[in-house]
């Protein structure tokens, strides 16, 4: 399968706050084509294009909080062209922009012009999916009703396929839903006993505790790619079927008594035994 490999730096937040060099070093050393930056850890965009140039990643894409490219598009996005991202990502709503509130027509408004910005500038946005989108809206999930109501120019897909299952769907039909329309497929793994959701689980943005996740960690775990419930040899399949050309490994939380980076590893070691 041709696919490029990238880490979502998120999942190796500690090491990154304490050295980000050091860690985007590990991260190629562990077998990582690239990564997608969740924040650029108090350094400058000319610093960490550097970087990147230097240890000879490919700094494919960035995850980028709503308000912050509300706050000046051109600027921030720019930034992320200039680090060389090809692909910027919508990765996340506060809770008065979720499907089913009164601001969720207008966000997805704000979506389409970030769009038209990040196109101006080179960049391809992209939307970053939990399980919150798969409300439907007269019949249909938010999440569909977001990508036919903006143009695939403007906005294509980022299929986080662990919330797609939690949210009840398959992940391989759903990536292959948006085929020609999903570039870059976030791969995630978990566990979860029982059927119901635990109300907290996952901790992004600072919107939920970490104690809370701690306490239901026994009911809803994330694991290493490989090690747990997903299947990803069908997933990676409708991946490449619908023309995905990254894959990208998340994992909210380390697990299994691993360090963060030991998990980013063990992830990258599975996905090698899958010839990719």
């Amino acid at each position: 399968m041709a696919f490029s490999v990238a880490l979502q730096v998120y999942s190796v937040r500690d090491y990154a706050e304490k050295d980000l060099k050091g860690t985007l070093q590990k991260i190629k050393e562990v077998g990582y084509d690239g990564v997608e930056f969740a924040g650029l850890y108090g350094h400058t965009v000319a610093e960490v294009k550097s970087m990147v140039e230097e240890i000879g990643l490919n700094p494919i894409s960035a995850h980028v909080p709503l308000d912050e490219m509300l706050s000046d598009p051109n600027k921030v996005i720019a930034g992320y062209a200039e680090i060389g991202c090809k692909y910027i990502a919508v990765p996340h709503l506060d809770v008065d922009r979720r499907p089913g509130t009164e601001m969720f027509m207008q966000t997805i408004k704000d979506i389409e012009g970030l769009g038209e910005t990040a196109k101006k500038h080179g960049i391809q946005l992209l939307y970053h999916n939990h399980d919150f989108e798969f409300k439907k809206i007269n019949g249909e999930y938010a999440l569909d009703v977001l990508y036919q109501t903006v143009p695939s120019d403007l906005l294509q897909t980022q299929i986080d396929t662990c919330w797609v299952n939690i949210a009840g769907e398959d992940p391989a039909d759903y990536v292959r839903k948006y085929s020609g329309r999903a570039p870059v497929v976030h791969l995630k793994d978990f566990v979860m006993s029982g059927k119901e959701k635990p109300e907290q689980m996952y901790v992004l943005l600072g919107t939920d505790s970490e104690k809370a996740v701690e306490q239901e960690e026994e009911t809803f775990g994330f694991r290493p790619i490989g090690y747990g419930v997903q299947n990803f040899p069908a997933i990676l399949t409708a991946s490449e079927e619908a023309g995905a050309e990254w894959l990208v490994v998340e994992q909210d939380r380390p697990s299994m008594g691993k360090t963060a980076m030991e998990c980013a590893e063990l992830s990258r070691k599975y996905l090698n035994s899958l010839g990719v």
